[in-house]
């Protein structure tokens, strides 16, 4: 495909290099590069739909730079756990997994704690530096205070504010240290809140004494040790600003985090097509209304929507013709994003199979060692029949669509307990005929013991829910093998994976079969 010559920057100031777009597909379109190549964007973020093979994403990269320059920042979530976008390469573990493995018995004191962090995030930026990718927006440094927090989570290092800001900081160093920008995130904090920022707009009304002593704690840590930038959240705290959310208020901005804690890296919003922001600043007003509150740089994620990017990037224009956006402010966020891409500037690093087969021995071990047990636990018989009881899928995925069915789950299981027998549960289904197929295969097997698992990100399904007077009555193990929160909501023993991926399940394969368990829960 014959790109459009690489977009004018000789004009005397881009207003829409501020802004990060994203992509339809696997490869650059003519269309999107004729967009770039028009208002010259400041970079690009990448998402699962974009990412395939190693070669074409590597050429994706590479067309991107073609158009719009060498100095841009192409940016990524690769957080771990759920939330990652290149697959085919070793996969850092979600962030509480991660936690609870360093934290959990005979892992070493905090200085070995804090170097496994590193590496984790090291692991995590090895797969995107080879692309050359070199920004990624992670990790959370959320403090998960609210159970109920449907977005955060387990991308959350727990619910302790210096063992977030201890292990998120230390992740975020090693991302850097490999080479990728890293982004720290939702600022000033999405770990106290039961909305999802994704959907509607929240509000963490809490006093400022509060904050410091919580939310703020990771984030005045991560400055401190001068990582690379920082992602805003769409959440009101009235204690700052009563009306405006973090991402557009200058007080959050401006005020509490350049002026009283003097950081001078990257701000960069998250998704401006969150619901959170469309529904109440639409028409491309979000990214003027954030640089004007202290952002250097505004996400415009429309699913590769040309029509919506133009309408952020004209706004822009527009801001900066009328005054409302001062050109002292936008050579401001310009000159930090430019110091940021040449800093990390995105050209490919070799990873070596050697390295690799390393990063995944390292994962692994971290995966074994994060399994955490609530109640008593007795090994399985490999002999034995054994029921599986599992929602075939989820009522809704991740914040990014991922999920992990009930057939997968058993097939991995079964692999360690080869007289596995599994009843695939409806997701909301609740019928007799479900509530008959289950109890038959129970009375089937009546000495048999019983797993039951949650593979849900949000709620314990209400299939699973109807047949818990029955399960009382049997030797029933919870398996939680995504969200760690719904371990509590079972009156059942439950082993906790903190995810789904490949060295999850190879792990609680080894643990029901080996009964060894080291992860302690970090909330």
């Amino acid at each position: 495909m014959p790109l459009p010559e690489r977009a004018s920057l000789n004009r005397p100031i881009r207003a829409a290099r501020t802004l990060i777009i994203d992509l339809p597909g696997p490869d650059l379109d003519v269309e999107s590069a004729s967009l770039m190549a028009e208002f010259g964007f400041g970079g690009v973020c990448l998402f699962t739909r974009n990412v395939s093979t190693p070669e074409r994403t590597s050429k994706l990269v590479r067309d991107i730079r073609d158009v719009l320059g060498p100095e841009i920042l192409i940016g990524i979530d690769q957080e771990g756990g759920a939330v990652l976008r290149r697959l085919d390469v070793p996969l850092p573990p979600a962030p509480m997994g991660l936690s609870a493995a360093v934290l959990g018995e005979g892992f070493g004191n905090e200085a070995e704690q804090n170097a496994a962090a590193h590496e984790a995030g090291a692991i995590a930026a090895r797969g995107l530096a080879e692309l050359g990718i070199n920004w990624n927006y992670a990790p959370c440094l959320d403090v998960n205070i609210d159970p109920a927090n449907p977005v955060i989570g387990e991308r959350s290092f727990g619910a302790d504010p210096q063992v977030v800001a201890r292990l998120g900081v230390a992740w975020a160093l090693g991302c850097e240290s490999a080479g990728v920008l890293s982004a720290v995130k939702h600022f000033p904090g999405h770990g106290d809140t039961a909305q999802d920022s994704h959907l509607t707009l929240p509000t963490v009304d809490k006093s400022r004494a509060e904050l410091e002593a919580t939310e703020w704690l990771p984030f005045r840590a991560a400055v401190r040790a001068g990582v690379g930038s920082v992602m805003t959240a769409h959440i009101v705290y009235p204690a700052l600003d009563p009306e405006l959310p973090a991402t557009l208020s200058p007080a959050v901005l401006s005020g509490l985090l350049r002026r009283d804690w003097g950081y001078d890296g990257v701000v960069v919003t998250d998704a401006t097509d969150m619901r959170a922001i469309r529904d109440r600043y639409p028409n491309g007003q979000a990214g003027p209304l954030a640089l004007s509150a202290g952002a250097d740089a505004a996400l415009s994620c429309g699913h590769g929507d040309h029509a919506v990017h133009r309408e952020h990037a004209e706004a822009l224009e527009r801001a900066l013709a009328n005054g409302s956006l001062p050109e002292a402010r936008l050579r401001e966020a310009l000159g930090r994003l430019a110091r940021a891409a040449q800093q990390f500037p995105g050209l490919p690093r070799p990873y070596p199979e050697a390295q690799r087969q390393l990063d995944q021995q390292q994962i692994d071990g971290w995966a074994r060692a994060s399994v955490t047990r609530l109640g008593a636990f007795s090994p399985m018989n490999p002999g034995q029949d054994v029921l599986l009881l599992v929602p075939e899928g989820v009522g809704v995925g991740g914040p990014y669509g991922e999920f992990l069915s009930g057939e997968a789950l058993s097939a991995a299981l079964k692999r360690s307990l080869p007289h596995l027998h599994t009843a695939l549960l409806g997701v909301q289904d609740t019928s007799q005929a479900q509530f008959i197929q289950a109890q038959a295969l129970l009375a089937h097997f009546p000495d048999a013991p019983v797993m039951v698992a949650t593979t849900d990100r949000w709620q314990v399904p209400p299939s699973l829910l109807s047949l818990v007077p029955v399960l009382q009555l049997r030797n029933t193990l919870h398996l939680a093998v995504w969200n760690p929160y719904l371990a509590v909501q079972l009156p059942f023993p439950a082993l906790i994976t903190y995810g789904f991926q490949a060295s999850n399940l190879e792990a609680l394969r080894h643990t029901l079969i080996s009964g060894e368990i080291r992860g302690r829960l970090p909330f």
